[in-house]
């Protein structure tokens, strides 16, 4: 495994959380708002754990909410480093649904966020410092 390798198996970020009533929507299923906040926070945990940089996201790209997630479930939000740029990369963030009482594990959402290391001016600036790659 190369050390860029092993730095995403790393930087690699799951959380867990339940569904709790007053983070669902009035269909008593997770509020979409609430699923891209936990996301875009996965995401930049990953991105600060791969660059040990000061990372902002820029963009989320086609977030695909492919099943509700109904209150009292458990949730894994898990983020993956899938690109990295010179400034910038990628995140993969999918959401898993877990009923409480039965094997039962089914991707719910997912989709992309672009993070971008930045310098105490807010500037992009180079992930890997050069003797880092």
């Amino acid at each position: 495994m190369t050390k860029h390798e092993s730095r995403k198996a790393a930087a690699e970020t799951s959380i867990f959380k339940v569904v709790f009533p007053n983070t669902t929507n009035h269909y008593d299923t997770l509020f979409g708002g609430e699923a891209l906040k936990l996301m875009d926070e996965v995401a930049f945990i990953a991105a600060t754990r791969f660059s040990r940089k000061k990372m902002v996201t820029v963009s989320s790209s086609k977030i695909d909410f492919e099943i509700p997630i109904p209150a009292d479930t458990i949730i894994e939000v898990k983020g993956v480093i899938e690109r990295v740029g010179r400034t910038s990369l990628d995140v993969v963030v999918r959401i898993y649904k877990e009923e409480m009482y039965v094997e039962d594990r089914t991707l719910a959402v997912q989709g992309t966020f672009t993070m971008v290391a930045v310098d105490e001016d807010k500037k992009p600036i180079p992930i890997f410092d050069s003797e880092q790659g």
